[in-house]
């Protein structure tokens, strides 16, 4: 199960990445950097859940909906960690340093990467909750 909820973590990466440069390339352009930053965000929370929904059935039905429904929050958390690593590796290698990072969740500046952080928590429970997995 383990291997299963990394690997259909791994496969945001590339849409995240896309949907990044979708919003640095267009978006931006088109509405101003502020509203950019929320639609993208929206973009993106939208692909993580139709990924979620379609992989996320594939880790498996429990007979326990109780326990089964605790470990869909717990592969979110998992997803949740694996991206704030990912991110801080990533901002680092960039160049950026803590204040960089730290900037990209404080939502007053008009960055919204931690609604888009907090949705991926969500998203395996949402996902097993709509397919009635749980």
């Amino acid at each position: 199960m383990l291997k299963k909820s990394i690997l259909i973590w791994l496969s945001i990466i590339p849409l995240a990445i896309l949907n990044g440069g979708f919003r640095e390339m267009v978006l931006i352009s088109w509405l101003g950097e502020n509203f950019a930053n929320f639609i993208s965000a929206i973009i993106l929370c939208l692909m993580i859940f139709i990924v979620s929904l379609i992989f996320i059935p594939r880790i498996g039905k429990g007979n326990s909906k109780k326990s089964w429904a605790k470990t869909y929050w717990e592969i979110g958390i998992l997803w949740i960690f694996l991206t704030i690593v990912f991110e801080t590796m990533l901002v680092l290698a960039m160049g950026g340093n803590f204040r960089d990072m730290m900037a990209m969740y404080d939502i007053t500046t008009g960055n919204f990467w931690l609604m888009v952080v907090l949705f991926i928590g969500i998203a395996p429970w949402l996902a097993a909750k709509i397919k009635r997995i749980i």
